[in-house]
């Protein structure tokens, strides 16, 4: 018996990344899981692989930022697997750039999908854990929504509003049994990472390893996180002893080097 037999679980950018190490990490311990993206063929690949294990999964392709399209989302998952128990919001994107350079579209880009989406994705979620008594929410925000960071203001800003969005929802929720998390990993390796490499490699000349290394440096990280300690992180949050685990923004990073020293 898994700890989250009888669990359904939706996972937005569950194709890869973070979002695929926890998709997989909660399949693995029984819960049915519901992948969301953009791309339909990363999301087939995902749930042929969790199929092929045992597991339960569907891909229910969409765009987070449009209402209608997480509306139409969450019915396809009722109607496949049933009420929604667990929402992890990890669909993200960013950009590195001087904040004096940074255009609307930018802005509004990077808002409407660590922001809103998460938005509307609880806003359809809740209904069903209400209705069950039972809910967790996990929010996938960054270090960048407890620090400011430089060349990435509207992602920071954006994950500083995840985390409001989150301790909200932590104190509306909590005595209806549902909890509302967020996890702020430093650098994962994931695609982010290697998207800021090579933007640091446009713009200084540096090699792919020296903008890996000043990276890592700056954010006092000794090296990058893997998906799967993050996915790990989740589990806990969701498991049979997360009832007293509300509204945290809980740090995953790697060790710092002043200890390493």
């Amino acid at each position: 018996m898994g700890e989250l037999d009888g669990r359904v679980a939706l996972i937005t950018g569950g194709g890869r990344g973070i979002g695929l190490a926890i998709t997989r990490a909660f399949a693995a311990a029984g819960a049915a899981v519901a992948i969301t993206g953009r791309s339909a063929d990363v999301l087939a690949d995902a749930c042929a692989a969790i199929t092929a294990n045992g597991g339960v999964a569907i891909a229910v392709p969409g765009d987070v930022t449009d209402p209608e399209a997480v509306k139409s989302a969450f019915g396809m998952v009722r109607s496949t697997l049933g009420p929604i128990d667990i929402l992890v919001n990890n669909a993200g994107v960013t950009a590195s750039m001087k904040f004096a350079e940074t255009d609307d579209a930018t802005w509004d880009r990077i808002m409407r999908v660590n922001v809103t989406g998460p938005f509307y994705t609880c806003r359809e979620a809740v209904p069903d854990m209400l209705a069950r008594g039972w809910g967790r929410i996990i929010n996938i925000a960054s270090i960048a929504g407890l620090q400011g960071l430089p060349f990435s203001a509207p992602y920071s800003a954006s994950k500083h509003a995840l985390l409001g969005l989150t301790r909200s929802l932590a104190l509306e929720l909590g005595r209806n049994g549902i909890t509302a998390n967020a996890l702020c990993p430093g650098w994962v390796e994931t695609d982010m990472l290697n998207e800021a490499i090579r933007a640091i490699v446009a713009r200084t000349g540096r090699s792919a390893q020296q903008a890996r290394t000043n990276i890592l440096y700056l954010s006092g990280q000794k090296r990058a996180i893997t998906p799967e300690e993050v996915a790990a992180a989740a589990l806990r949050l969701v498991g049979p002893e997360s009832d007293t685990i509300n509204g945290e923004a809980i740090t995953i990073d790697a060790l710092p080097l002043f200890l390493a020293i």
